[in-house]
């Protein structure tokens, strides 16, 4: 019988000075050359678990252990950091903090060096690394300067250049838009095929991470096992989001429209599930949820003209791009990294100046001329890190920061911050430093700061990004229930599910060109526009159409319906 490559049996474990232990009771078995995905909410150990695999945990992370973890055969605790790497190597959520060359070349080779490996057979090693994973002919780059694909392909490089026998990937989709999640998950299951290693993924983008097979999902929650078994099993029970995990749409769709999904197989990608009159079943479940209200033209709030801007001369990087955003409308900007999305926040913000175009406030005053200052008390731009945008100590006196510095009297600024403390839910940590926030509390803050001073029109850059499915939305409920007090919201994305659900339209920016402005059930079920924007068909229309249903914009409108009925409390 084999054994496994890594077992835990019994095994907890609790970090020093901390009352409870983090990992409870935890018993596993992962075999050699398996592909595992192990997922849970944040706090729920899956990271503390990753860092008992890969040795951080007891080298870096001291605590108490009871049970037996065995890598290899062997007890980690007695093995050195070095020795545990030959087994075990990490491809890391923040790749900049894993490299170590000044060039993709150095990086690759740095283990082959401390292995003293003759310097023409290193050379070679190196190439043949970077050939697997496609990135050969940045062999001379520094890695700071490649995108986050690039870069994650780039650390996968330098593992496979260990030899290791397992390979684990801390939140490899992390920061990646949906097109570089795609090129990740297909370069690790390439990997998987060819090298027959075993895999070990954590992460909690669902749908992504299913892009691609998987052999086993084990579910974690408060620092337990909550579940081990195959997708199709996993998927068609109500497991996932018990655990604080969203399903993948179609599958939420399937239990909206009364479908039973007990013993059906291949529900772990949009693909049809040979079920006899599915398709019919579902067109008349579609025909009834996907009636849209009409619903009043919004106040325009926002309204840009023909924008055109370049930062070389002759090299537009947006060409006569418009859009509107009405007061209380939440609208969506999607796009692939490099599209234009940052360059046009700075065009709307002022900080850059179109070369042709204008940009009209509450649709009649042109802003052609009004101050950084004076669009930062009608437009608000929140930064996709938290981080960059705080700088005081306190939670107090970063919110008031903004009107400190406008002159607000004393008395009239602690009001406004108390006031605007509780509409953001963070007025029991008034009197917090801003450190002992959680990161999508601190989200909230950067939100509350800029509130505070009162603006018409929020801009959001990647606002829900590396959030488990709870904490999105919390965050998601409470950008609504400013929408509704007439905050218009412009929201910089790539995630797909957020304008699904959130946004009223989407707009979709590609080379520095609109190339759809129109409903999201529209917008996303169209290939044309999805593709060159390097953004995915939604699941639900992809689901759609492998069903053979007659109208995949209907389909995917449906589920947005139901999903709005479902937070409402409707029946």
């Amino acid at each position: 019988m084999m054994q496994p490559i890594i077992s835990f049996q019994q095994y907890s474990f609790k970090y020093k000075n901390q009352s409870e232990p983090t990992l409870k009771d935890i018993t596993l078995d992962i075999y050699p050359g398996e592909k595992i995905w192990i997922a849970g909410p944040s706090g729920s150990g899956k990271s503390t678990l990753a860092h008992c695999i890969n040795g951080l945990i007891p080298f870096t992370y001291g605590g108490e252990i009871s049970g037996s973890l065995s890598i290899a055969g062997r007890n980690p605790a007695e093995l050195s950091i070095f020795e545990l790497s030959r087994t075990v190597g990490t491809i890391l959520q923040d790749q900049d903090s894993q490299f170590v060359g000044l060039s993709v070349a150095e990086d690759v080779a740095f283990v082959m060096e401390n292995k003293a490996m003759p310097r023409e057979q290193m050379k070679r090693e190196t190439a043949a690394s970077l050939e697997r994973v496609g990135m050969l002919e940045y062999i001379e780059h520094s890695p700071y300067e490649l995108s986050g694909g690039q870069k994650q392909s780039v650390s996968l490089a330098g593992v496979l250049s260990t030899d290791a026998e397992v390979l684990l990937f801390d939140e490899p989709l992390a920061n990646l838009d949906p097109a570089g999640g795609r090129e990740a998950m297909q370069l690790i299951d390439d990997i998987h095929r060819q090298s027959g290693k075993t895999v070990i993924i954590i992460e909690h983008r669902v749908e992504d991470v299913l892009q691609q097979p998987i052999d086993r999902i084990v579910l974690m929650k408060e620092g337990r096992i909550e579940a081990v078994g195959a997708p199709d099993e996993i998927l068609a029970s109500d497991l996932l989001r018990g655990c604080g995990l969203r399903p993948p749409l179609y599958v939420d769709a399937l239990r909206y429209a009364g479908v039973s999904l007990e013993g059906v197989q291949g529900l772990s990608r949009p693909q049809s599930l040979g079920i006899s009159g599915l398709g019919e079943r579902l067109d008349r479940w579609s025909e009834q949820a996907a009636a849209q209200a009409v619903s009043r033209p919004a106040e325009p709030l926002l309204d840009v003209r023909g924008l055109t801007f370049g930062y070389e001369p002759g090299q537009p990087v947006l060409k006569d791009v418009s859009l509107q955003v009405g007061a209380g409308e939440i609208v969506a900007l999607l796009g692939n990294n490099g599209a234009g999305k940052s360059t046009l926040s700075q065009l709307i913000t002022g900080i850059l100046k179109p070369q042709s175009g204008s940009i009209l406030y509450a649709g009649r005053e042109d802003m052609a001329s009004w101050s950084i200052r004076r669009r930062g008390e009608a437009i608000g731009y929140v930064m996709q890190n938290p981080n960059r945008m705080i700088t005081q100590h306190m939670i107090a006196d970063e919110v008031g920061l903004g009107l400190k510095v406008r002159g607000v009297p004393a008395a009239e600024i602690k009001e406004r911050v108390a006031g605007v403390l509780q509409t953001c839910g963070l007025y029991p940590f008034r009197n917090w430093p801003v450190s002992a926030l959680s990161y999508g509390q601190k989200k909230r803050l950067s939100i509350a700061a800029i509130l505070v001073l009162a603006p018409k029109l929020m801009i959001l850059d990647e606002p829900t990004a590396g959030q488990d499915d709870r904490h999105y939305q919390e965050f998601m409920d409470f950008i609504e229930q400013l929408a509704e007090q007439g905050i218009g919201f412009l929201l910089i994305t790539h995630d797909m599910y957020l304008a699904l659900e959130y946004a009223q339209r989407a707009v979709v920016l590609s080379a520095g060109e609109i190339l759809a402005a129109d409903t999201v059930a529209s917008v996303l079920s169209r290939p044309e526009v999805t593709e060159p924007a390097h953004l995915k068909e939604t699941s639900l229309s992809l689901f759609a159409k492998a069903n053979g249903l007659a109208s995949p914009e209907r389909f995917v409108q449906a589920f947005i319906n139901a999903e709005k009925k479902g937070k409402k409390g409707y029946e």
